[in-house]
């Protein structure tokens, strides 16, 4: 993509902001360019984000149900998923799924809440409650 070649149509998602991403110059090097940001960005990222809010709500009505714990809401509502939270809590795939497990949910120590909570900007007390 050439330097007037960067979209700028503005993208409602990045709320005012712009982005900088890498295009060509006229001198054949890539550099970066400043973009609003186009229509077609701004559609993929409200499908995603809506897609992330179903996951979100469809497991808080499981934790409602007591089919599932309150960490499974949180890490959708984090905009996470199993491997992003395993990758920042450094904790196996594996043993977050069983944390999904309500009672075992329920037994987890203090320390292992809280390196939950912090990965996910929550406090200790909101992980184990839905809103």
């Amino acid at each position: 993509m050439l330097d007037n070649e960067v979209p700028q149509e503005g993208n409602a998602t990045l709320g005012g902001h712009s982005k900088a991403v890498y295009a060509r110059g006229a001198d054949g090097k890539l550099h970066m360019v400043k973009s609003a940001g186009w229509e077609v960005e701004e559609i993929v990222t409200r499908q995603a984000v809506d897609d992330l809010n179903r996951l979100a709500a469809d497991a808080r009505q499981r934790v409602l149900a007591g089919q599932t714990s309150a960490l499974e809401y949180h890490m959708h509502k984090a905009r996470m998923d199993v491997p992003m939270l395993a990758q920042t809590t450094g904790l196996f795939q594996w043993r977050i799924r069983r944390h999904f497990r309500p009672d075992i949910f329920a037994g987890l120590s203090d320390a292992l809440l809280a390196r939950y909570a912090g990965v996910m900007g929550v406090s200790v007390e909101q992980l184990k409650k839905v809103d």
